[in-house]
């Protein structure tokens, strides 16, 4: 355990989830990851022929490598080792004499995409050698690194200088979190000494930011993440994924200042209802303006790599908001992108419209960046769902599963979470066992019911549970977690509302809706809160439940109560169909029969024919 971290992932933990979620990972690995062709994204690598702002073929192999890493440890098969290997071996047979492994002409190194694409190279690599101990794999990410620095040596060349223009050096420096990573694998100091030159590069003038992009200093300023730098979400979060890493190696408190300033920001500025961002791929004060039709919202690389930065804070902070976080993303816009077969991803998560699959970016290698980002989001659960502490576990999901903690020790989660509302936590132990086991009480659970072995636990909203004991051999712990139905208000004082059951944002779907000329307002309680009652889901969804709706019919002037169908955000939209339509945010009132505006996918595609799923 790092020693700056206050939870660390469990090494030598496996994970087998049931249930919903654990069909969405194994379709996800079986359909997406294991499935891909390795050819197309290796011959980049070869031909090496890109040379403008078009071409980022450099990135998919590092992206799919470390999925199927991840996919690896999930689901440890041959035929899934031999997959790995191929595509290892393919890619460091590309890597030229001088270190180079990379997609473009040599004339355009350091240009548009090129060290973008080198720190997924970088990142694949030390993936597969901490999942293998290959040293094959280290070497040559040895030299993929030594080649860059002879390229754009310290002091000489300032990586925030190279790149596209319109990311104004967000992109290469990135690469600051494989430099930190490719230290820690070696204990060589020349890497941890190019990462901090990179960081320090962020506050001089460059060729793109005469003031320099200020990336540290306006997050401690508490500048809103739209006006820092280039406001592009995902390279931003990038480069504070590598903040956090290289805070790990030095402990330099101005940097875990700055990483904890810049995510809070984030939950003030961005962080949308269902756990995406931004709009056109940048920051755009989602929080304000996610009750309108955003035409590009909620990329699935900003979500991933949300939920990736959330994980760095959880580990680093043990904080449970970051695992609450985790989860909202995960069930939401993350699930909700994928399609229902784990094929193919979309590109956007709209709150409002139609959902409409990912166009291929690169058709002669068949994917689009969110395509394969996507799985790198949802494979990380295991990282997350049980942590380790110095002298316990901690369960931050309660989603059904077997988990192999240690020698002798597997804790069995049963129920049908977040579905339904009483979790039971089975622990069987070989022997009797002293043990600190932690419970994520999630922030919205305001009313929630605790047992451990037959015994009252007191807990609270927003904090761990943390029952220390002598546990026995099939010890029980049962949690029942409040699932009611919160009305949440509109940001600004929009005349909307939207109705969350514990981490699962709910929706209205056309094909759930009746197609009537009706006015319809929610009718929460008191407390502010709705009454859900359970409802039989139609083939294509996984939750759906009735709300109270006052309806007041055009020629009538009194009102009645209607029970019309909510189902979760992740179900909603996933005919994939032009005609199939959803909203999250619920005008009040909202007319049935006019449920949101037609085609709003042709904001994401104005100049292209509707993508299908391939």
């Amino acid at each position: 355990m790092n020693q700056v971290d206050t939870l660390h992932t469990l090494p030598h933990a496996t994970a087998h989830f049931t249930g919903y979620l654990g069909q969405r990972i194994a379709d996800c690995i079986g359909n997406r990851v294991m499935a891909q062709a390795l050819e197309p994204i290796l011959e980049p690598f070869r031909t090496r022929t890109e040379s403008n702002a078009g071409h980022w073929r450099c990135e998919y192999w590092g992206k799919w490598l470390t999925s199927a890493v991840l996919a690896y440890q999930l689901a440890p098969s041959s035929e899934h080792r031999a997959v790995l290997d191929r595509g290892v071996v393919g890619l460091l047979e590309t890597q030229s004499t001088d270190g180079y492994i990379g997609t473009y002409t040599e004339t355009a190194h350091l240009g548009i995409w090129d060290v973008w694409g080198r720190k997924y190279t970088l990142l694949g690599l030390l993936a597969y050698h901490d999942l293998t101990g290959d040293k094959a794999a280290l070497t040559a990410a040895q030299r993929v690194a030594d080649h860059l620095m002879g390229e754009a040596p310290i002091g000489r060349i300032n990586l925030g200088d190279t790149g596209i223009d319109v990311l104004k050096g967000l992109a290469p420096t990135s690469i600051l979190e494989a430099f930190v990573q490719l230290y820690r694998a070696t204990s060589d100091a020349k890497y941890l000494e190019f990462a901090q030159s990179i960081v320090a590069g962020w506050s001089v003038p460059t060729a793109f930011n005469p003031a320099g992009m200020r990336l540290l200093e306006d997050a401690l300023a508490g500048v809103p993440p739209e006006q820092i730098n280039s406001p592009k979400a995902y390279e931003m979060m990038s480069c504070f994924e590598g903040v956090c890493e290289l805070y790990r190696e030095t402990g330099a408190a101005r940097l875990r200042e700055a990483l904890l300033a810049f995510a809070e920001s984030i939950l003030v500025h961005e962080r949308m209802a269902h756990g995406g961002a931004g709009n056109h791929e940048l920051w755009c004060e989602g929080v304000r303006g996610q009750t309108e039709v955003l035409e590009q919202p909620g990329e699935t690389c900003v979500t991933v790599t949300w939920m990736k930065l959330c994980l760095h804070l959880l580990r680093l902070t043990g904080d449970p908001k970051w695992a609450d976080e985790l989860e909202l993303s995960l069930y939401n816009a993350l699930l909700g992108a994928m399609t229902p077969d784990g094929r193919w991803w979309a590109y956007n998560a709209p709150l409002i419209g139609q959902r409409v699959a990912s166009h291929c970016q690169h058709a002669d290698v068949g994917l689009s960046c969110c395509v394969a980002n996507g799985p790198r989001g949802l494979l990380l659960t295991p990282q997350w769902a049980l942590m380790g502490t110095q002298d316990g576990i901690v369960v931050n999901l309660y989603a059904p599963g077997i988990f192999t903690v240690g020698e002798g020790f597997t804790l069995e989660i049963s129920g049908d979470y977040p579905r339904t509302d009483t979790v039971t936590l089975t622990l069987r132990l070989e022997a009797p066992r002293p043990l600190t086991l932690s419970l994520r009480i999630p922030a919205w659970s305001q009313k929630t019911h605790l047992c451990a072995a037959g015994e009252h636990v007191s807990c609270e909203p927003g904090a761990y549970a943390q029952i220390e004991r002598l546990w026995q051999p099939g010890d029980t712990v049962t949690l029942t977690l409040d699932l009611r139905g919160q009305v949440l208000s509109a940001p600004r004082g929009a005349p909307s509302v939207a109705v969350r059951r514990g981490p699962i944002l709910l929706a209205l779907d056309d094909r759930l809706v009746p197609d009537e000329t009706l006015a319809a307002r929610l009718e929460p309680d008191s407390e502010g809160f709705v009454t859900l009652t359970p409802h039989e889901a139609p083939e294509g969804f996984w939750m759906v439940f009735d709300a109270p709706f006052a309806v007041r019919p055009s020629h009538f002037f009194h009102h009645h109560t209607r029970q019309i169908p909510l189902c979760d955000y992740a179900s909603a939209g996933t005919s994939w169909e032009i005609t199939n339509s959803f909203r999250t945010w619920i005008p009040q009132p909202v007319v049935l029969s006019d449920l949101c505006p037609p085609e709003t996918w042709k904001l994401m595609y104005p100049d292209k024919e509707r993508p299908e799923i391939p």
